[in-house]
């Protein structure tokens, strides 16, 4: 059996039972070990049978078991950063990497490079603040999660990708109050889809569900952070949201409770979808 014959085979099966076949090629080249370059290269050549083997099981998993992908590899990639994951914590999604960059780029328009202290809340797998620390060293890093088995996944992707932060166990801003310092930056993307909003099994059923659900109507952690932030925050600051597409209207409503003379800005996704709310406080 070579390659090119066990992917189309294994896709073909996939698509019959409504799966992506994208993620069989995704299996497949990462547990041969090789490089995208190799993986190709190979494509005309016999596995091994162990290593059929190997992909039997993992394909199972995912189109039997409806088990994810990044859950049986163990990891995913996330801003150009290889992160661990698995059932303690909610596997990164891609649209996040653009509020990274949208962090990165009001952080250069604000504070032109110097040294601030930043904190992500609710932080998972650590997936945000490991990039944005890997991205500027002279960041003094901070970021909290009441999940003391998530913050264990991202103490480990912290190490793995070679950036301190420093981790706190608690609710929401509530740790970040004995630090005794003040932010010149803070990004959350906490759970928010609304209690009684559809979600596809092989999220619902293998991801936490901690890290999903914000209450009945999704905002339920915004408020939270909101109205406990601002003794937190420095003069100049800015604080950087990911939230529900249908939630721009209560993302700015809420913004202009807490912070009435802030600016607000609204940025959609490359979907075009409303995905991201910065509130700058000057």
């Amino acid at each position: 059996m070579t390659y090119e014959k066990y992917l189309k085979l294994a896709s073909k099966r996939a698509i019959s039972l409504n799966k992506e076949p994208e993620a069989i090629k995704l299996l497949m080249l990462e547990l041969s070990n090789k490089s995208g370059a190799e993986f190709l290269a190979a494509f005309k050549d016999e596995i091994d049978e162990e290593l059929i083997k190997v992909y039997d099981q993992a394909i199972d998993k995912y189109l039997i078991n409806n088990y994810p992908v990044q859950y049986i590899l163990g990891y995913s990639y996330f801003y150009g950063n290889k992160m661990k994951v698995d059932e303690r914590v909610l596997i990164p999604r891609r649209e996040t990497e653009e509020l990274v960059a949208y962090v990165l780029s009001y952080y250069d328009e604000m504070f032109d490079n110097k040294a601030v202290n930043i904190c992500d809340i609710g932080t998972g797998s650590g997936n945000i603040i490991v990039a944005l620390k890997a991205e500027e060293p002279s960041f003094n890093a901070y970021a909290s999660d009441i999940s003391e088995e998530a913050i264990s996944v991202a103490k480990e992707n912290a190490k793995n990708n070679n950036v301190d932060v420093k981790f706190l166990v608690g609710n929401m801003v509530d740790p970040l109050k004995e630090l005794n310092i003040k932010f010149d930056i803070v990004v959350s993307n906490p759970p928010y889809i609304p209690s009684d909003e559809f979600v596809e099994d092989i999220v619902k059923d293998n991801e936490p569900n901690i890290a999903l659900f914000g209450g009945v109507d999704g905002m339920f952690f915004y408020e939270e952070i909101f109205k406990n932030i601002k003794p937190l925050l420095n003069d100049k600051a800015f604080l950087a949201f990911e939230h529900s597409f249908s939630k721009k209207q209560a993302m700015i409503d809420l913004a202009k409770k807490y912070f009435p003379n802030a600016e607000i800005i609204s940025i959609k996704d490359m979907q075009d979808k409303d995905r991201f709310t910065i509130v700058k406080i000057n």
